[in-house]
């Protein structure tokens, strides 16, 4: 039985325990990262969502690929490969650790830059951020422990604002 979809009010701590991991990331893959950005719902003030960090490490090079798995994996994270998402690669994390998913990317990945036009995008159009808001806590309760229902039912609200948030600014 999976356990069920828990979705909860804005954490201000949010931002601390991205802060605390994104150190101890920084530590293990040192100059081979670009960027190490705190990307999902717990990046956006206010909004609503699962309590669990989502992480994007951009890699300089995307040579650099075997030698930052071999880190994260001497540091406790399980490389997972990109669960079907070309573009990234999941790491299961440490036991015992705060929650937060890891994702490491090429310098050129789509995945990463759709990561950041969404929260980039929720941060300053609050009322997009609402709607999201209310549609995620409607589908927690109606998907209750069905997580693949839960994520498929939101993919249309992502599909729109990512479609919003990667126009071409118009003057």
């Amino acid at each position: 039985m999976n356990s069920p979809i828990t979705i909860q009010d804005y954490d201000p701590l949010w931002p601390q325990r991205f802060e605390t991991l994104r150190s101890r990331i920084a530590a293990v893959v040192s100059v081979l990262a670009a960027a190490i950005e705190h990307v999902g719902s717990t990046a956006v003030p206010g909004l609503a969502a699962k309590p669990v960090i989502d992480i994007d490490v951009l890699l300089r090079s995307a040579t650099d690929l075997s030698l930052v798995i071999n880190r994260l994996s001497s540091s406790g994270y399980d490389h997972q490969g990109n669960l079907g998402i070309a573009g990234r690669e999941a790491f299961r994390t440490p036991r015992h650790d705060f929650p937060h998913h890891l994702y490491v990317c090429p310098p050129d990945s789509e995945e990463y830059k759709r990561h950041l036009a969404f929260r980039n995008y929720l941060r300053t159009h609050p009322e997009d951020a609402h709607a999201y808001d209310t549609l995620k806590r409607h589908l927690a309760d109606k998907y209750r422990t069905d997580r693949d229902s839960y994520t498929l039912a939101k993919s249309q609200f992502i599909a729109e604002i990512l479609r919003r948030a990667l126009q071409p600014h118009r003057l």
